[in-house]
């Protein structure tokens, strides 16, 4: 029986349970600093990731931190459009990376592509879920369906302002993982884990069986070990863009930040 993207979300949080660490999700912006560069990192990348979060670029990311805004800035304006990244992600299957793959966007360009297209171009290119932040569950129930019907998963975020009844809607609803959002604010490292995480984690936990994967704010291997003994994925974004930033070798410094996470959470030193 074929997997469904799902399927694939589900095997991967279970493979790393089974080697009892957290699974490890790097964010990249598709296109950035320009398509070939961004293939080239997300394709060396793969083999240490469990998960992979790839970014749509869009003029108005309200959910992002300046590192990612800046980035998908720079990838707009080198011509990446919404059918582009969906390309981008068809390449990396033909070149063999068999991660799974999240496409994180915003819903103004689904909407402008269409949901059906997108869902039906989304499943040929080898994608396995989507994250949207600007598509609250209230508003989400018919793109959902068509999602769920393609097999792949529409993740949902909770943050630590979420009370109860926001925990019962969206964990009542979640597949692949939820999304928790470790600070109110927008993406972007920070020097240190919010205090009280474990105790959100743990309320989220009480509600579901689904595995929850941490996000925002995890800058380095000392954090991500933090916050991988609490939850069971860890979401790393701004501080790879920063470490490509700063590097002449991208691809190089890629490889070596994220490499760098995974040995933090596996030997789990913090």
């Amino acid at each position: 029986m074929t997997q469904t993207g799902t399927d694939r979300i589900t095997a991967a949080f279970a493979q790393a349970q089974q080697t009892q660490t957290a699974a490890l999700m790097p964010y990249f912006t598709l296109g950035y600093p320009d398509a070939a560069t961004s293939l080239d990192i997300i394709e060396a990348i793969a083999p240490y990731s469990d998960l992979l979060e790839l970014g749509v670029p869009f003029s108005d990311p309200l959910a992002d931190g300046p590192t990612v805004q800046h980035s998908t800035q720079v990838s707009l304006e080198k011509g990446t459009t919404t059918a582009g990244c969906l390309e981008m992600v068809r390449e990396l299957r033909r070149r063999g990376v068999q991660t799974p793959v999240m496409l994180m966007g915003y819903v103004n360009p689904i909407l402008a592509y269409g949901e059906e297209n997108y869902v039906r171009d989304a499943v040929a290119a080898g994608v396995d879920g989507f994250i949207v932040p600007d598509l609250p569950p209230e508003e989400a129930t018919e793109f959902e369906a068509k999602v769920a019907d393609a097999g792949l998963s529409l993740i949902p975020f909770l943050a630590p302002t979420s009370n109860s009844r926001r925990i019962e809607l969206v964990t009542a609803k979640a597949r692949g993982f939820i999304y928790l959002v470790s600070v109110t604010g927008v993406t972007g490292a920070r020097t240190q884990v919010q205090t009280d995480l474990a105790g959100f984690v743990n309320r989220v936990r009480a509600e579901t069986a689904v595995p929850l994967a941490v996000g925002f704010g995890i800058s380095n291997p000392t954090q991500a070990a933090e916050v991988g003994q609490i939850a069971d994925g860890v979401i790393v974004g701004s501080a790879l863009i920063n470490a490509v930033n700063a590097a002449e070798d991208k691809v190089a410094a890629a490889v070596q930040f994220v490499k760098s996470l995974r040995q933090g959470m596996v030997n789990g030193e913090w």
